[in-house]
């Protein structure tokens, strides 16, 4: 066990090292492919020469290529220091540059908005595993019933409506209309936990609708081809319960998959669920990845690109360990 788990942190440093390449290839290198002075960035349009040259000099644009990749690299491992003379700027570790727009440590804004997109994505994830999950289960046990195509209709409508357009409605409905639930934004914990759980519901109803569309369907299918195996009907034949057929032998089958994609899913988000954080004006990873992108500021919008394949290689890395547990042939693998 230990082997593989050496193994899998290993397969990780190397992911990350492999899209921090990228990454920084893709921000730095095309912007002079097409002619774009990264610099221009942090100091403006009417900027003079004088400010152009030192500021380059200090962000470490006058060097090759290869060594800007490895003072950013450095920079997030140990720290790193803008020198220009006189100007100096330090950036703790793990430092992930500083931002074109207020020239903060990226990661000091990022880890900031942390708790939102995290607070975001776990409750929605409880939500739609619930729902979801316990709505595919009961639309394979009874097939073809009334609930199985009002269930699988709903499911449809999740999976087709977008969420900037839920978002909008039942906002609007909610919030504002009817006047059940507070405002969102601007709410934390630490203030009011409970007009911040109540600003949360709407978030979390809205993105969890999404997938658990997704999961009822993929819970239903899964589950309808489980019910028909060998196994399920020799279980059968020697007597067992129907709710020990189910739940003890069909569930096992049935979640494997559901854990593949969950860990994918949740990773995912964590590394910021853009358009839901932007409806709801909640200040998360996605929000900030979006206004990177509107600035132009590229640190920012790399931050969050490392901080989402962080988040997505570590949700399958906890998915691995846990097929290793539960199946200890996948440490063979």
């Amino acid at each position: 066990m230990l082997l593989y788990l050496f193994r899998r942190l290993t397969h990780v440093v190397v992911m990350l090292l492999v899209v921090s390449m990228i990454t920084f290839g893709v921000f730095f290198m095309v912007p002079k492919i097409t002619g774009t002075d990264p610099v221009m960035l942090y100091v403006g349009k009417n900027a003079n020469p004088t400010a152009i040259a030192g500021l380059r000099v200090k962000l470490g644009f006058d060097k090759p290529l290869y060594e800007q990749y490895g003072l950013y690299v450095k920079g997030i491992v140990a720290g790193r220091h803008y020198n220009n003379g006189p100007d100096k700027t330090y950036c703790p570790a793990p430092c992930l540059g500083l931002s074109t727009q207020d020239n903060r440590p990226v990661w000091n804004t990022l880890t900031g908005a942390l708790p939102v997109t995290a607070s975001l994505a776990a409750g929605a994830a409880v939500i739609w595993l619930i729902f979801g999950v316990g709505t595919g289960i009961l639309s394979a046990l009874r097939k073809r019933s009334l609930l199985d195509r009002v269930t699988m209709v709903a499911a449809l409508a999740g999976v087709s409506l977008p969420v900037y357009f839920t978002g909008l409605v039942c906002s609007a409905i909610v919030v504002y209309k009817l006047d059940w639930l507070p405002n969102s934004s601007g709410i934390s914990f630490g203030d009011d936990p409970v007009t911040w759980f109540q600003g949360m519901l709407l978030p979390w109803i809205t993105l969890a609708f999404l997938f658990a569309a997704t999961y009822a369907r993929l819970t239903r299918a899964t589950m309808l081809d489980v019910m028909g195996e060998d196994y399920i009907r020799t279980a059968r034949a020697k007597g067992l319960a129907e709710r020990v057929v189910v739940g003890k032998h069909a569930m096992r089958s049935t979640l494997t998959p559901i854990l593949t994609i969950f860990g994918m899913d949740l990773g995912g988000l964590l590394g910021g669920a853009i358009l839901t954080e932007n409806v709801f004006n909640l200040h998360g990873l996605g929000f900030w990845a979006l206004v990177g992108i509107q600035k132009n500021d590229l640190p920012m919008i790399m931050g969050v690109t490392l901080f989402a394949a962080f988040f997505i290689i570590i949700a399958n890395l906890v998915v691995d360990l846990l097929y290793a547990v539960v199946d200890p042939r996948v440490r063979l693998a």
